[in-house]
């Protein structure tokens, strides 16, 4: 069981920054794909982010390409959301993930990550 904490949400206004970072319990969590997803009022959880256990590949949804950066750290069992530029489009409760490796594949799809945070609520608004 690996267990996961979001933290570092809050509120900004349109064009500020915030990183939101991922605290897992994982023994070793080079063993796992990480993911961020999102999910705002009414809507279905998106995938925002995904970084392979090199980080060497990364995935972007298309509307964050440019914005967001996802990077890992594995020896301190933790792994990062850079926002920049937000906008209020960005609000959501974000939720970090993990899912067993399966090669260097980083996949969109929720279905393919066992482990789930609690979520920490973004909000974009002047």
């Amino acid at each position: 069981q690996v267990q996961l904490v979001e933290s570092g949400g809050g509120l900004v206004p349109p064009g500020g920054s915030l990183r939101l970072s991922c605290a897992t319990s994982a023994r070793t969590l080079s063993s796992y794909a990480m993911g961020w997803f999102r999910q705002a009022p009414g809507k279905e959880r998106e995938f925002v982010a995904g970084i392979n256990w090199l980080s060497n590949i990364m995935n972007y949804v298309d509307s964050v390409r440019g914005r967001f950066t996802i990077s890992r750290d594995n020896a301190a069992n933790t792994v990062y959301l850079q926002m920049n530029s937000l906008k209020p489009e960005d609000t959501a409760v974000y939720y970090c993930a993990a899912g067993l490796r399966v090669g260097d594949y980083v996949s969109e799809s929720p279905s393919s990550y066992g482990f789930w945070g609690q979520g920490t609520q973004v909000t974009v608004s002047s």
